[in-house]
């Protein structure tokens, strides 16, 4: 095995056998595939199975966007929590399930789309986001990174998440509009709170933030701005 960050490369190959996509012309496609390992030392092939994966036509990854204010007073730092419902929570655990949640607290995300993968462009998408999901207007060209792209679930989708921060003027505070969403009945229903960023940090180790995205972009946006 390399040393983290060193490439590894793998003593097996995959190749495609058959291919079948389920739910084509909906929000998600899935691809059953059945692939051949095969060794790349010595060509032989060590076995048959099918491996089940989704995707998005409409974008592969995703920004999560750190939305961020300092108190004037006492320098405290506040982040932006929308909560809403999950469809897949909602119908895919079970009400006595103590994991069934009601809302979900999130940081600002949505879909980076087919032709926005450039720089400029997810920065754009971060900043359209803030609009849709928050009402507040932000310039895209204050949106910074937060570190490099992740996979959240690579065993099961090849999309990566973007984090990205951006600090709210108070102009752009005393301006928020209700959020225009984008389109979608299931944006309806969300709440939005501001939470000091050591409050929300606190509530991710004791279980009542439980989404991951949020969990690494709260622990980053910490780190980028020195704070726990």
């Amino acid at each position: 095995m390399s040393a983290p960050g060193g490439r590894d490369e793998s003593p097996v190959r995959y190749e495609l056998v058959e291919e079948r996509r389920i739910g084509d012309g909906g929000f998600l496609t899935i691809r059953r595939l059945r692939l051949r390992v095969v060794g790349v030392a010595d060509g032989r092939a060590h076995g048959e199975g099918i491996w089940d994966f989704v995707e998005r036509p409409v974008g592969l990854d995703a920004v999560v966007l750190a939305l961020w204010t300092r108190d004037p007073v006492n320098h405290e730092i506040s982040v932006l929590l929308r909560a809403g419902l999950r469809v897949p929570l909602v119908f895919g655990r079970p009400e006595s399930d103590p994991a069934h949640p009601t809302r979900l607290p999130e940081l600002v995300a949505g879909i980076v789309e087919v032709g926005e993968e450039a720089e400029e462009s997810i920065r754009r998408r971060a900043a359209d986001e803030a609009l849709e999901e928050a009402g507040l207007t932000v310039d895209a060209a204050r949106v910074v990174r937060l570190g490099p792209p992740s996979f959240p679930t690579p065993g099961m989708c090849a999309e990566r998440f973007h984090f990205c921060a951006c600090e709210v003027s108070p102009e752009a505070l005393a301006t928020v509009v209700p959020p225009t969403g984008d389109g979608s009945p299931f944006e309806e229903g969300a709440a939005l709170r501001w939470v000091r960023l050591r409050e929300a940090l606190d509530a991710v180790r004791r279980g009542e933030i439980p989404d991951l995205k949020t969990e690494v972009g709260l622990r980053r946006l910490a780190e980028t701005l020195g704070t726990r």
